[in-house]
């Protein structure tokens, strides 16, 4: 009868250190689980931030920020120097900010080959038409804009940003002049780069 119960109780015994154990190791599991998904969160965030330079004589400054982050871009631009009013702002098509008054930036962005127009338009838009920012009295102007049709650094080249660039306009974009809405002259410029 000992002999019985001593080995119920040994294999009792078995049996809570191997459930102890599986507990301890599915816990490590789920914990590993946590900390990979924290990280893969973390790593999906990108960031590119855009210096502009005053361009065709203007007195304009300013920062453009793209983050992407869960499948969606925003970019947040804050200028300052221009006149009070409505101005365009665009991604054109090259990272080239070289010349005087901005005309080495090229075009604006079209890799999908569409007419220029307001962005979301059934009737077609620029990747790159972003639109007009209102500007105060003190020469202040800020846009803010998410969209899931670009990309920061992707292999997608009709949604990748990186390599273009930015440009502020003196006038307004009228949505409707091909190629470029009439915007007038390019004041600020700046790439953009990872």
């Amino acid at each position: 009868m000992k002999r019985i119960s001593l080995s119920f109780l040994f294999c009792a015994s078995l049996l809570i250190v191997g459930c102890k154990n599986d507990k301890k190791e599915a816990k490590d599991e789920n914990s590993s689980t946590t900390e990979m998904t924290q990280e893969s969160k973390q790593e999906d965030v990108k960031k590119a931030k855009v210096t502009l330079e005053a361009k065709s004589d203007s007195n304009l400054s300013g920062n453009v920020v793209f983050t992407q982050e869960n499948g969606e871009v925003t970019m947040t631009a804050i200028i300052d120097g221009l006149s009070e009013g409505m101005h365009a702002i665009h991604i054109h098509e090259n990272a080239d900010c070289s010349a005087a008054d901005g005309s080495s930036a090229g075009g604006h962005w079209n890799p999908t080959h569409e007419d220029h127009g307001k962005w979301g338009s059934a009737d077609g838009y620029h990747k790159g038409d972003i639109g007009n920012f209102k500007v105060d009295a003190n020469g202040h102007g800020t846009i803010t804009m998410t969209t899931d049709e670009w990309c920061i650094g992707c292999d997608d080249d009709a949604k990748n940003i990186v390599g273009k660039s930015i440009v502020v306009h003196d006038g307004v974009d009228d949505f409707t002049s091909q190629p470029s809405g009439a915007a007038g002259s390019r004041v600020g410029c700046g790439t953009i780069k990872m």
